[in-house]
Formats: C-alpha cells, sequence, structure tokens
C-alpha cells in the first residue's frame, strides 16, 4: 500500500525506494544501500546499492536520487552515468525518485537506465550477476493536491483544451487558451498541469504552453475518449446505401458532422467504407428526416448524440457538400474506433503529420 504521505525529502525518497526493491527481492538474495558514501570518483550521486547473488556475485549501482524527473531530464541522466562509467566501469547506475510517470519510465528504459520510485515502479538490470527486476507501481501520482486532474484525459474541458492544443502549433498565453476552448480558467490550469506532468505539453520559460508532439497528445487522449462509450449511440439501416445517404446530407435542417472512416477519406484515400458514422444533436429528429430505418442487425449508418459540443467545432464542408467532423476528432474517433478503424487512425496520423501546414493553425 503506498504511504498516504508524500516523502518529505531525498533520505526519505530513497529510503522508501529501497523498500519497494526489498518487498520483491528474491529471499535468497540480499540487498544493502548506503545514504551519500560513494567515493569523489561517483561526485554528484547520492548512494550506493549492492545486490547479492546467492553465489557470493554482487552488483554494485551509483544512485542519484532526484524529487521529480521529467521526460525531458532522462537523457542527460544517461549521458551523465555513461561519463560517470569510464571512471568506474563496476559501477551500475540508477535513478530513485518520488514518482516517475509512464512517459518517463519509458524513456528511461529505452536509455538503458536502470529506476526505482516510491509508488513500487521499478526496473534494474545487470549483466554480471544476471539480474533483471522489474514490478508496477502507480500510473498516477498519488500525491498531487487536491481539484488536480487525476490521471485521465477524460470529460469536456479535456476534450476542449486538448482539441485547441492539437489545432494549433503556436504556443498558448492560458488566458488565450481558456477564451478559445471555452473551457473554465480552473480546468484549464488542471488539464495542462497533467499534460505537463505526463511530458504532453513543455511550459516556456516565457509562461506559454506548446504541445511538442502532437501525435503522442491525440494518442494518449484516445485512451480515454471513445465516440461510442462517450456519447450515445443508435444505429440504422440506409438501404441504398452510404452514397444514397451522403447525397441528402447537403441542405439538411438537422445539425450533424460526419467522422470516421468516411470523413477521414476526404484527407486520406481508403476502401470503401461499409458504415457511416455521425455526431447530430437529436438522433431521432434526423433519423425522420433523413428516412433512417433502426435496426440493430445489418445497421450500415450510426448516429451519435455527443455528450458535449465540442464535437461540431472546426468542422468543414467536402467538394460534395456535407459537413465533415474536424480533422483531429476524426482521428480520435478512428483510434477508438472498431475493426480497421485504428489503423485507418494511424494511416490519417501519418498524412496529418505529412500535410501538418494544410489543417494546422
Amino acid at each position: 500500500m503506498i504511504d498516504s504521505e508524500p516523502p518529505g525529502s531525498e533520505a526519505e525518497i530513497l529510503r522508501r525506494c529501497m523498500l519497494s526493491l526489498r518487498s520483491i527481492i528474491p529471499d535468497s538474495w540480499t540487498l544493502s544501500s548506503e545514504d551519500k558514501s560513494l567515493d569523489s570518483a561517483d561526485s554528484g550521486l547520492d548512494a550506493k546499492l549492492t545486490i547479492t547473488a546467492p553465489d557470493g556475485g554482487s552488483a554494485h549501482f551509483g544512485i542519484e536520487v532526484k524529487a521529480t524527473v521529467q521526460r525531458r531530464d532522462v537523457r542527460a541522466l544517461a549521458s551523465r552515468f555513461r561519463a560517470a562509467a569510464t571512471t568506474t566501469p563496476d559501477t551500475l547506475y540508477l535513478v530513485a525518485s518520488r514518482y516517475l510517470s509512464p512517459p518517463v519510465r519509458q524513456a528511461l528504459v529505452e536509455q538503458d537506465v536502470s529506476f526505482v520510485d516510491v509508488t513500487g515502479n521499478l526496473s534494474i538490470s545487470s549483466d554480471r550477476p544476471p539480474i533483471v527486476l522489474r514490478d508496477r507501481g502507480s500510473d498516477n501520482d498519488p500525491w498531487r493536491g487536491r481539484g488536480r486532474p487525476r490521471g485521465t484525459l477524460k470529460g469536456e474541458p479535456a476534450a476542449k483544451v486538448v482539441r485547441t492544443l492539437i489545432g494549433s502549433s503556436s504556443p498558448w498565453k492560458v488566458r488565450d487558451l481558456v477564451t478559445v476552448s471555452r473551457a473554465s480558467t480552473g480546468a484549464t490550469y488542471r488539464v495542462l498541469e497533467y499534460l505537463q506532468v505526463n511530458e504532453l505539453v513543455d511550459k516556456t520559460e516565457q509562461g506559454l504552453y506548446q504541445v511538442p508532439d502532437w501525435p503522442a497528445l491525440l494518442r494518449r487522449w484516445s485512451r480515454d475518449y471513445s465516440v461510442v462509450d462517450n456519447n450515445r449511440t443508435y444505429t440504422f439501416l440506409e438501404p441504398r446505401g452510404i452514397p444514397s445517404f451522403l447525397a441528402k446530407l447537403p441542405g439538411s435542417s438537422s445539425r450533424y458532422a460526419v467522422t470516421s472512416s468516411v470523413a477521414a477519406a476526404q484527407w486520406a484515400a481508403y476502401a470503401p467504407a461499409r458504415s457511416i458514422t455521425l455526431y447530430v444533436d437529436d438522433a431521432s429528429t434526423a433519423a425522420s428526416e433523413w428516412a433512417l430505418r433502426r435496426t440493430e442487425a445489418g445497421a450500415n449508418i450510426v448516429l451519435a448524440e455527443p455528450h458535449y459540443d465540442i464535437v461540431f467545432d472546426r468542422t468543414s464542408t467536402t467538394t460534395d457538400g456535407y459537413t465533415v467532423a474536424n480533422i483531429a476528432q476524426v482521428a480520435v474517433d478512428l483510434l477508438t474506433g472498431p475493426g480497421r478503424n485504428p489503423a485507418e487512425g494511424e494511416e490519417l496520423i501519418e498524412w496529418m503529420q505529412a500535410n501538418e501546414q494544410s489543417w494546422r493553425d
């Protein structure tokens, strides 16, 4: 169980990280650690750890204790460890921290840096003696204060802020982001804080916020948003097929936005779609106007009543005269859709990356 009180010092971080490690190490192995006892060759590191195998072989680690680690810090940490290894070749290195987010842990693994955090996330390896220790702690910082995001991008404020950030390559002042996204000031700050913790948005020295990797942000949003799960959906049949249905849409009195495969085909070519998904204000009214038959089996039309209006923002009109959802909305809907939709979503993201100037402000 994770202690409800956060560690208040680097010494406490180290102590609790060692407790996490001891809880999973085999009984036949021994572990010893010493605070601030490395020699001058390991200057800048905070402790050393020795893990001893049953046959007497030992792995020695130099430990750097850091209260927080951001993904942008990882490369520098790895370089420092590699430089230290040239003078102490028998010593390995690891990071001990209060909490390491999933993106930071992934970056550490990619740089072959061992780590452990207070929540129990750890990855420690050695060639001699052979050691591979892995354990999973928390994927969310358990010591965030009240009112802060709880580790998701669920809900309308997150959708508004994420859509706005993805749609522009320019850095944002918070007040401008609030105005354009139409999210409340408090909600905007909470979403930005969550995105910072997860390395999905950078804050410049001037206090501006910018997305360093919008595909990563889009994919992360897709974990918490789904066109099926986050909206009321109803299935219908258009007996004459999708082309006939699309011909009904121009000039329609019902507000709608086509999404998923049919919408994505405006930017990237796909095989002909067997069904079409649309956001509508009222499924019953729209179905009546378009003369659709309600059905559960053999449906080729899905009408989704959205829980929030962001899906109707920044739509566009095709050359055939019907309205499609914003490209970022279409991409996230594909990533969370059935069948081949996720693969089509990745193809659309590739097109978006190659044609960024055509859709991003």
